[in-house]
Order: structure tokens, then sequence, then C-alpha cells
């Protein structure tokens, strides 16, 4: 059983919206978010990342970065201005990027539940991003982005939304990257029914947000200590999510970028290859089917399959792209051994594409690009399911939602 409630949420009005709308803290860094913001003292980048209006070098997780935040909402709530609804209401939210299109319900989740894996995880979170996220939520008093969740779409929900979205709606805008956001207000007589819908389902699943949702629970253990009357009504035992049907959600490849060849040549890289893959010149560099890789050496692309032969593992985790990459060639060829700390690797969203790819090997940022075929939703859910963990950078959700939309006080 899933429980879900609406909330009061803190908004902009809607003719100050699509300034205030900001990409997800964690999808820039410093010098991106710095950019974006230029000239838009309305973007939500000042509260979500404060250290670009500090001097350049400042400790991101200085005391006077989420002082800067909290300075920096308090005035955007007093000059955008920002204001709570008189009651708490469920949204519909809807991302329109090119042909594709995606609408769920905004709606507040359970702490609890999360806690209990009712709420679902695919990945492990670093101790440091939540230690950032937690000191941002409690200094805010404000989960300020959501957590993006998918559930297995039921047919009773689709109906819902639908007939909701018919409607006009509270806000409706196309952002900088030509993606369209549109926000609807459900009415109060429609909150209970899609209480009683969501009830049905057995669980939820955490798409994007694993530190968030981590960080709404730590931050709910310290406010519920301070507490000196602790309830389970009380806000901090929730956290903002937008939950969307599997069947409407896309995943693109998350993609990786080497630095040096671990003192191989570029023949003795490729002749390494060939024990475990079979090898094609002149290949597209996004390749078509699991099991297929194209890389970028030299200024062309390659294309790998792993042979029929080699042994293959069954676990769900085993299984995807991301895992055979890592213990057939990042490991064993390229002495990669841990993702995470390994300075020679790096990572490259799949929206920003393979000539991405191309240039950072062409400027000599990298020796070699690696092109993946995208993990899939039904992949997700089976890791979730299993209760195991994806490696890290398994998975690159677009579009994305917008930080500032729509905020929850605790």
């Amino acid at each position: 059983m899933v429980t879900i409630r609406p909330f009061r949420a803190l908004r902009p009005l809607p003719g100050r919206v699509a300034e205030i709308a900001a990409v997800p803290y964690d999808v820039v860094n410093t010098e991106e978010a710095r950019a974006l913001a230029a000239g838009n003292r309305f973007s939500f980048l000042h509260v979500s990342r404060p250290e670009i209006d500090l001097p350049e070098g400042t400790d991101i997780y200085s005391d006077q970065v989420y002082a800067k935040a909290a300075e920096n909402f308090d005035w955007l709530i007093e000059q955008a201005p920002l204001l709570v609804e008189d009651e708490p209401s469920f949204y519909l939210y809807c991302l329109r990027m090119g042909n594709h299109q995606q609408t769920g319900l905004v709606a507040c989740c359970s702490v609890d539940e999360y806690d209990n894996d009712t709420i679902r995880k695919h990945e492990r979170t670093r101790r440091d991003k939540e230690d950032d996220r937690t000191r941002h939520i409690l200094t805010l008093r404000a989960q300020t982005g959501p957590v993006f969740l998918i559930y297995r779409a039921q047919q009773q929900i689709d109906k819902l939304v639908s007939e909701l979205c018919q409607s006009a709606p509270l806000f409706d805008f196309t952002a900088p990257d030509s993606i369209t956001h549109t926000v609807w207000r459900v009415p109060p007589e429609a909150n209970q029914k899609f209480i009683e819908a969501f009830a049905q389902l057995p669980a939820l699943y955490i798409a994007d947000g694993h530190h968030r949702a981590k960080s709404a629970s730590r931050a709910r253990q310290v406010l519920r200590a301070q507490d000196a009357q602790p309830s389970e009504e009380k806000e901090y035992n929730f956290f903002q999510c937008v939950i969307f049907p599997d069947n409407q959600v896309q995943i693109l490849p998350y993609n990786r970028i080497v630095t040096e060849l671990n003192q191989l040549s570029p023949e003795e890289f490729m002749h390494s290859l060939e024990r475990d893959f079979e090898i094609s010149q002149d290949a597209s560099p996004a390749p078509s089917q699991r099991e297929h890789f194209s890389i970028y050496l030299g200024g062309r692309w390659y294309g790998l399959r792993l042979k029929d032969e080699v042994t293959k593992k069954i676990g769900v985790v085993d299984r995807l792209d991301v895992t055979i990459l890592q213990e057939k060639l990042l490991a064993p060829i390229l002495g990669i051994q841990d993702v995470r700390t390994d300075k020679r690797i790096d990572f490259v969203g799949g929206i920003r594409g393979t000539k991405e790819l191309e240039r950072l090997v062409n400027e000599g940022r990298a020796t070699v690009a690696f092109s993946l075929f995208p993990t899939t939703v039904e992949d997700l859910l089976a890791v979730a399911d299993a209760g195991e963990v994806m490696p890290p950078k398994s998975t690159w959700f677009e579009p994305k939602l917008r930080d500032g939309i729509l905020s929850h006080l605790i």
C-alpha cells in the first residue's frame, strides 16, 4: 500500500514561474549554474546553488553557502513573490520534449515508506551529498526540489490524470532548453480519488533523486528529535515527489569517457578487446541493442559486440550493459576498478549526444569514449524489486523536472 497526501505548496505566481524555474541542482556544476542564472535574479539556482553568489573558489559545503541559500530563499519569497496555497493540494506536472510527453502527480510521499522500502531504490547514496542536501533542507525548512518516482502504470490513475489535464493549467511555459512544463492544480474533490488509487499500488520506485529522498529521511530524524510534541502528521514526515507511470518515462544512455589507456597503445588496446568482443569498424555512434557498444578512438567509431561464447551471468545487475562494460573492459583492460573514485573516468549524459563524446576526444580531454545502449525502465524495476543496486551512472532520465516550481515547507 502506497501513501500519498496533498500539501500546501510554496509557489510562484504564473507570470513569474518561467524566470524562477531552474534545472535540478545536481545536473550542473558551479560554473554552469552561474552561467544559467546570469542576469536573472529570480532564478532558483540562487537558492539551490547559492555558491554562485559568492566569490569563486568558495567551498560549496561551507557555512556561508547555506546562509546564502537562506538569504536568497527569503528574498525570493518576498520579492517574486512566492505564496503558500490556502489549502493542501495535489498537482499534475506534464513534461514535453520534442515528441515525448509524460505526466505525473505531484504529491507528498511518506518518509516511513522510504525507510521501509515501500519506496524502492536502485542506487547507493554518497554521504557528502546526503550531508549537503540534509543541511539545505534544515536551513530552509523546505524541500525545494521534488524526487522523481515511477509506478507500474494503472488504468484508474491514467484516467484520473487524463480527465484533469483537460482543464486550464496553473503554469504553462517553455524553458530555454525547449522543454515545456505544464502544471495543473488538482481540485479538492479529486484528492481522495488519487489517494485511494495509489493505495492499490504495492510500491513506488525512485527514478531520480536518491540523495533528495535520503536527505528528507535524515532531516526528519533531526526535526523529530527536536520536536517537543512530535506527531506522525507533521510535514517533516513527508517529502515532495512527482510520480510518473513507468510506460511514459524515458531513459537515455549514460556514456563514459576515459582519459588514458592504462599504458596501452591504441593498437594494443584494440587487440585486447578481441578476447570478449567482436569488433567492427566505422560503426554507428549509438548501439542499437543490448550487449553492443560503440567506442570512439583515434577519430573513428568502432562497434563492439559481446561474443556469444563469453560466460554471461544471469543476475538482474550482472546482465546490465553498464555492468558488462565494467567487468569485461574497464576493470580488466583499463584498470578502472571503482568508477566512483578513479579520476581517469567521467560520465556524459545521453542528452548531450554522441557528438559531445567526439568533441571531448578530439579536443584531447579524453582518449577514448564509450557509447552505451540505454538501461531500460524494466531493468530498473527488476533491480529495485530484487533489492539490488545498479552500478553508478546507469540511468539518465530526460526530460528533467524543474526546481522552484513547487516547494514543500516542513
